[in-house]
């Protein structure tokens, strides 16, 4: 099965106290280049991120953004400087003796002092944010390819009436080539007759003329080495990898007949022909440029 070069893959799920958000897209690439955006304080989700999407992905550019979101527990601890609370209250004291102030000290009038307050990120536990997020990557990149693999067979089956199409004019080629060959016969009969008045034609003369004609636009080993591209285009079609490159490169062996079939075509119809199959070819390239 075919799969497009361009998708897209989205899901958010709660697990735990985080909201986990995994997004994926792509667009063609001659190769494999993956682009993992995590938050900063998550960064070693990156490399285990870019490793899953890879074993799923053969080749894009693949855009890869995950979000974690912090819902229900706090995300941060709050811890107490005791030794400068300490001083405070020491200081406070010494006031109050001093002044022979009121004693009012309390832990509220300590908590007023928020440089002995410190809030930190809570830790989180990395293999169990992974977990999470693995989850939620997963079933985004199942969607991603879901959405290549539905592109994917709206271009295979129009690879596969291409190339049928292309093997229709290769065979009228096949027919036609031999017909040509008689008509250029008939032709210089009838010229050489014309030529000289009434006497007969050397025909000896005349079929070695029409037998180097016959070989210089012979074009059956071209449409033989077609017909085998063909049935190797189908085989890759059927197969189950990854088909782009193997694809991108038949054509080219595939346009390489077809030019040398035009450079030896001497008859009209058969240069239609090749006209018509070069620019069914441009059209197959383009296609192809899309196939993972």
């Amino acid at each position: 099965m075919l799969k497009s070069m361009t998708g897209y893959g989205r899901c958010e799920r709660i697990i735990g106290s985080k909201k986990i958000t995994a997004e994926l897209k792509s667009v063609n690439h001659r190769f494999s280049d993956y682009n993992i955006k995590v938050p900063r304080q998550y960064g070693f989700l990156e490399d285990r991120a870019r490793q899953l999407v890879s074993e799923a992905v053969a080749r894009g550019k693949i855009d890869v953004y995950i979000s974690l979101e912090s819902c229900g527990e706090a995300d941060k601890t709050v811890t107490v400087n005791m030794e400068l609370a300490k001083n405070y209250v020491e200081i406070l004291q010494d006031l109050r003796d001093t002044f022979s102030l009121k004693d009012d000290i309390s832990v509220s009038t300590i908590a007023s002092f928020g440089d002995i307050f410190r809030a930190e990120p809570k830790r989180d536990d990395e293999e169990e944010i992974w977990a999470g997020v693995k989850a939620v990557l997963s079933d985004a990149v199942d969607a991603f390819i879901a959405m290549r693999a539905r592109e994917g067979e709206r271009i295979e089956k129009d690879l596969r009436a291409r190339i049928n199409y292309m093997k229709s004019l290769a065979e009228e080629i096949d027919e036609r080539s031999p017909q040509a060959v008689e008509e250029y016969k008939n032709k210089l009969y009838a010229k050489i007759k014309e030529v000289i008045d009434e006497r007969e034609p050397d025909d000896a003369r005349i079929l070695t003329e029409v037998a180097i004609f016959a070989d210089k636009v012979a074009v059956n080993e071209e449409t033989v080495r077609l017909a085998s591209h063909y049935d190797e285009f189908f085989a890759i079609l059927d197969g189950d990898e990854p088909a782009g490159r193997k694809l991108d490169f038949l054509i080219q062996e595939i346009n390489r007949e077809v030019n040398t079939i035009g450079s030896k075509a001497s008859d009209l119809e058969i240069a239609k022909l090749v006209v018509t199959l070069k620019g069914e070819i441009e059209k197959l390239r383009e296609q192809i440029q899309n196939i993972e």
